[in-house]
C-alpha cells in the first residue's frame, strides 16, 4: 500500500523519508513551482520562510529534549539541520540554502519516494486514494482548494485561518501582594488572578499601547483582523475607555482588600493543571516582543513577570486537532488520513518536523498491516501530541513544546527536590528513558 504525503515543507519530507526508511512506497506531492505561495521564494524542500533557528540546544530545556528524542529516532531532517548548522549561541540555527539542499539530496537518494510537482485538491472520496494512506502536511499556507477539501472532511467549523495567542507568564513571577483571586460576580470558583489598576495606572498603560512598536507584517500575512479577536493595541486606538469595556472590564470584580471595583482589571487565567503559568486573558497583540515585555510589566503584579510566551496574531491555517485527531495523528472519522506539521496544530520548525516524523512512523506501520502504539505521554513528543489531541477544543490554539506540556514529576519528588533546574534535569532524564523503551519496542527503524 502506497502512502501519499502532501506538502514539501518540513513535516512532509520528514514523513516521507521516515516512511520510506521503514519500507513503505511513498508519493510526495509539492505544488511549487506549478503553484506558488505568497511566502515562499523557491520550490525547494524544507524552505524556511521566517527564522533560521530550530530553537535552544541548551541542555535540559524543552526544545533540547524534543530534539534529543528526534535524534535518537534518527530524524532525517534533524540530521540535515545538524549538518548545516551555523554559529548561533545556544540555539540550533541553519544555513537555509544548505539545509534545503541536504533535504532535497536525501529525497532524491531514496528509491522508494516518487516526487510529484502538482497541487492536490482532493484527499477523500473521488481522489483516487480512498483505500490508501494520506499524510496532510501542507502547512499554514495551505492552498484554498485543499483547505476547502480539508474543511469538507473535518467539518468547516474545525478549520481555522487565523491564530491569536495571548502572552503567558510564569506563576512564580507574579507579585501576589498586588493581585487578588476572584471570579466575576463571584460566579464559580475564584480561579482568575486579577491585577487591579487605578485610573492613573490605566491611562499610562493605555498611552503606552498607543505608541508601541508593532511587528512588521510580511507581504503574505493578512492583517484583516476578525472583529471578535482584535489586537489589544487596535482596541486601544478606538478610544480611551474601550479596553475598560472590553478585556480589562472591572465590573463584577470587587477587590476584597478595598471593597471597591478597580478602574480596570487585567485577568490572568491558569494555563495548566499544575498552575505554574498563566495567560493574560484577551491580550493577543501584534507588538514586538520587547515592547510587550516593557508595557505588560506596567501592570500591577507583573512588574517582574517572566514571559513563557508572547502574544501574537498571524495567518495560520490549522485544524481543531482535539476534535479531529487521535493520539496517532490520524483522523477519528477517516483513520487513513494523518495530519502533521503546523496544520495539525503545532507551532515551530522543530515541532513540525517532529509530528512529520511520528506521522511517517505511524503511517508506515499501518501500511504494513500493523497498529502503531502512540509515543508515551512521558516523552516530549508524547506531551506535544497529547496537547494537540486532548486540549480544550473550544479554546484550542497551536503550541510550541514547553515544560508546561511535559508530564510533571510526582508530588513527593517535587517536595523533595526544590531546585527547578534539577527537577527539569530529572524530567528530561526520565523522558529520554521512556522514549528509548518505546522506540526500541515499537519502531525498530
Amino acid at each position: 500500500m502506497r502512502i501519499r504525503v502532501i506538502g514539501g515543507g518540513l513535516a512532509g519530507p520528514e514523513a516521507a523519508l521516515v516512511a520510506a526508511r521503514m519500507g513503505a512506497e511513498v508519493d510526495l506531492y509539492e505544488m511549487r513551482p506549478v503553484r506558488t505561495t505568497p511566502a515562499h521564494e523557491t520550490a525547494d524542500f524544507g524552505e524556511l520562510v521566517c527564522s533560521n533557528s530550530l530553537k535552544s540546544e541548551s541542555e535540559n530545556t524543552a526544545p533540547w529534549l524534543l530534539k534529543q528524542e528526534m535524534r535518537r529516532a534518527g530524524s532525517p531532517l534533524l540530521q540535515c539541520a545538524d549538518a548545516s548548522a551555523v554559529p548561533a549561541g545556544h540555539a540550533l540555527a541553519v544555513d537555509r540554502v544548505e539545509f534545503s539542499r541536504l533535504i532535497g539530496e536525501k529525497i532524491a537518494g531514496e528509491a522508494r519516494i516518487r516526487v510529484h510537482r502538482e497541487e492536490v485538491t482532493q484527499i477523500g472520496s473521488g481522489s483516487g486514494f480512498e483505500d490508501g494512506i494520506t499524510i496532510v502536511a501542507s502547512g499554514p499556507l495551505t492552498s484554498s482548494a485543499l483547505s476547502e477539501e480539508i474543511a469538507r472532511l473535518t467539518g468547516s467549523e474545525h478549520l481555522a485561518f487565523y491564530d491569536s495567542i495571548s502572552p503567558i507568564v510564569e506563576a512564580d513571577s507574579i507579585d501576589r501582594e498586588r493581585v487578588y483571586l476572584a471570579a466575576r460576580y463571584d460566579k464559580g470558583t475564584a480561579d482568575y488572578i486579577n491585577c487591579p489598576m487605578n485610573q492613573a495606572e490605566y491611562e499610562a498603560f493605555h498611552d503606552a499601547l498607543l505608541t508601541a512598536e508593532s511587528v512588521e507584517a510580511k507581504e503574505w500575512e493578512s492583517l484583516e483582523y476578525f472583529e471578535g479577536c482584535l489586537p489589544l493595541e487596535e482596541l486601544a486606538r478606538r478610544g480611551r475607555d474601550t479596553l475598560r469595556f472590553g478585556p480589562m472590564k472591572p465590573v463584577g470584580l470587587i477587590d476584597p482588600r478595598t471593597g471597591k471595583m478597580p478602574w480596570a482589571v487585567v485577568q490572568l487565567r491558569v494555563e495548566n493543571m499544575r498552575a505554574d503559568s498563566y495567560n493574560l486573558v484577551g491580550f493577543q497583540n501584534h507588538m514586538k516582543f520587547g515592547e510587550q515585555a516593557r508595557i505588560f510589566r506596567m501592570i500591577p503584579g507583573l512588574e517582574q513577570a517572566k514571559f513563557l510566551r508572547y502574544g501574537q496574531i498571524h495567518r495560520n491555517t490549522y485544524i481543531n486537532a482535539p476534535r479531529v485527531l487521535t493520539p496517532r495523528l490520524n483522523m477519528k472519522q477517516h483513520p487513513g488520513i494523518f495530519f502533521a506539521g503546523q496544520i495539525s496544530g503545532v507551532e515551530g520548525y522543530t515541532e513540525s518536523i517532529a509530528t512529520g516524523m511520528l506521522a511517517g512512523m505511524y503511517a508506515a506501520t499501518m501500511a504494513r498491516g500493523g497498529r502503531p502504539e502512540p509515543v508515551p505521554r512521558g516523552t516530549a513528543l508524547g506531551s506535544l501530541v497529547r496537547y494537540i489531541t486532548e486540549a480544550d477544543a473550544k479554546r484550542f490554539q497551536p503550541a510550541n513544546i514547553t515544560f508546561d506540556l511535559l508530564e510533571p514529576l510526582d508530588e513527593a519528588t517535587r517536595r523533595k527536590v526544590r531546585d527547578k533546574r534539577e527537577r527539569r534535569r530529572m524530567q528530561c532524564e526520565r523522558a529520554l528513558e521512556i522514549f528509548d523503551g518505546w522506540f526500541k519496542a515499537e519502531c525498530r527503524v
